[in-house]
């Protein structure tokens, strides 16, 4: 696939919403649930809750939310898996630990979840892209159901975590011209593409001791994908091809993490993070059909070319540190690893009109992520003291070649808030409202400027608080 001289890209408004009957599960009684009954019952309670949640929120994620013809490489594009108060921040997850905020970065966070509550984090995102080409500039705009989470303590020491996270988007509808050689056919190119993977996981991080807590995540993987190149000739007398790359995924994903945290003084605590990711191949059967239509008498003919080897996601590392002061100021940083470049990738053989796989069409991604909060004073009764004040960014080399050379290069900053929700019966929970700005360029390629806001709201609950009636 060559680089678009005209772009044309659709304009794909999508907003899901997705809602749900959220009871509170207070009970009244005159002698309250005794030892192993009253744990069983909350466990029980805390999980029927979240398979409500997820069987809800799972029809919201159907959709991709991009634009970008650079989804059209790879797995498309890699999605941000940070949820409200991490996106303030510029991502950075892997060394936070918080009892009122699910943290699915790393797994190993969900030891420090309040015992007497239940969280749950949603949230939306809407954007508008501008690409630009040459002396061409074109907006496109997405909105997008994107992420849910919940997390709670299922034991002493013990947090538990589920949710839904996207994993790649793929969305993009361009076209591209050119002579035929010297002739004075032209030859018409459309590109369109959608999909994505999307993952549902369950985690769980335990508290050994010394500070010292270790996590997992297990994730169950889904998705198709299906990329179309049409090429027609402006000679009516040749042959249009239209060529459709598709491919179905099913399969797992495991995440461990490792925290550790240690006070540095009376107001200072120091925390540091580790995340792996298991690197597999994860099949989806990738298929390429090459149809070609007679323009004179509409009669077509088809073949179709399987891949010798199914789709793979790579081994990835990621190190996080973060220092806590008072309560007050919290200051993170993560860098993380993603070995795609040892991966091979299917595709098209042109020459022999073949579908195989070779290496070098990925490339390791290195990832750097900052990020600072400032709460002036939780305690006060003014507002404007109460907010989480969030500021980050990062940057990020490309995991995808395009035409032999590097994709683009990421640069991101972000900026949020997160302000408390308080009233007659609710005083722990959060609205994350966050904006942020991604620049996406490559020598000679299109330059992509996204901004982007992100809501999230962070319910947290004492849901399954038993009450007692004297």
């Amino acid at each position: 696939m060559g680089p678009p001289i005209k772009v044309f890209c659709q304009t794909d408004y999508s907003l899901y919403f997705c809602t749900a009957a959220w009871a509170r599960h207070l009970d009244a009684e005159t002698t309250p649930l005794q030892g192993n009954n009253m744990k069983k019952q909350n466990i029980v309670n805390r999980l029927f809750a979240c398979a409500a949640l997820m069987a809800c929120a799972t029809t919201a994620m159907a959709q991709s939310g991009t634009n970008s013809p650079y989804s059209q490489y790879g797995l498309g594009l890699l999605s941000d898996q940070a949820q409200g108060r991490s996106r303030g921040m510029g991502g950075v997850g892997i060394a936070l630990r918080s009892k009122s905020n699910v943290n699915s970065l790393n797994p190993a966070s969900y030891s420090a979840v309040d015992s007497l509550t239940m969280i749950v984090d949603a949230g939306v995102t809407g954007q508008v892209t501008n690409f630009k080409e040459g002396g061409k500039r074109i907006n496109a705009n997405n909105a997008d159901f994107e992420y849910v989470a919940a997390s709670f303590r299922i034991m002493p020491r013990m947090g538990l975590s589920v949710g839904l996270l996207p994993y790649t988007n793929i969305g993009y509808n361009y076209t591209s011209s050119a002579k035929v050689g010297t002739s004075a056919t032209t030859a018409n190119s459309t590109f369109d593409g959608e999909g994505g993977i999307h993952q549902a996981y369950l985690g769980a991080g335990y508290y050994i001791g010394a500070g010292l807590s270790l996590g997992a995540n297990m994730s169950y993987l889904w998705g198709t994908y299906d990329r179309t190149v049409t090429i027609a000739n402006s000679d009516a007398y040749v042959r249009t091809m239209t060529r459709t790359y598709s491919a179905t995924v099913t399969s797992y994903k495991l995440d461990l993490g490792l925290q550790w945290n240690t006070n540095i003084g009376k107001n200072d605590q120091l925390t540091f993070g580790a995340v792996y990711g298991l690197g597999h191949n994860i099949g989806g059967n990738p298929e390429m059909i090459t149809t070609y239509t007679d323009p004179q008498t509409a009669v077509s003919s088809s073949s179709t070319e399987y891949a010798p080897k199914g789709l793979a996601i790579p081994h990835s590392f990621g190190a996080g540190l973060a220092w806590q002061h008072a309560k007050s100021l919290v200051l993170a940083a993560d860098y993380s690893l993603q070995k795609w470049g040892s991966l091979e990738y299917p595709v098209a053989d042109n020459n022999a009109a073949t579908y195989v796989v070779a290496k070098g069409l990925l490339k390791d991604r290195h990832k750097l992520n900052v990020g600072a909060e400032w709460t002036p004073n939780s305690m006060s009764r003014n507002l404007l003291k109460r907010i989480n004040y969030r500021i980050g960014g990062y940057v990020s080399t490309p995991y995808v070649t395009v035409n032999g050379q590097d994709g683009p290069k990421e640069l991101s900053l972000s900026a949020g808030f997160g302000i408390p929700i308080t009233n007659s019966w609710n005083n722990r929970s959060i609205l994350n409202i966050s904006g942020q700005w991604t620049h996406a360029s490559a020598t000679g390629l299109i330059t992509e400027n996204t901004f982007r806001i992100n809501l999230g709201l962070t319910f947290n609950e004492r849901w399954f608080m038993k009450w007692k009636v004297q």
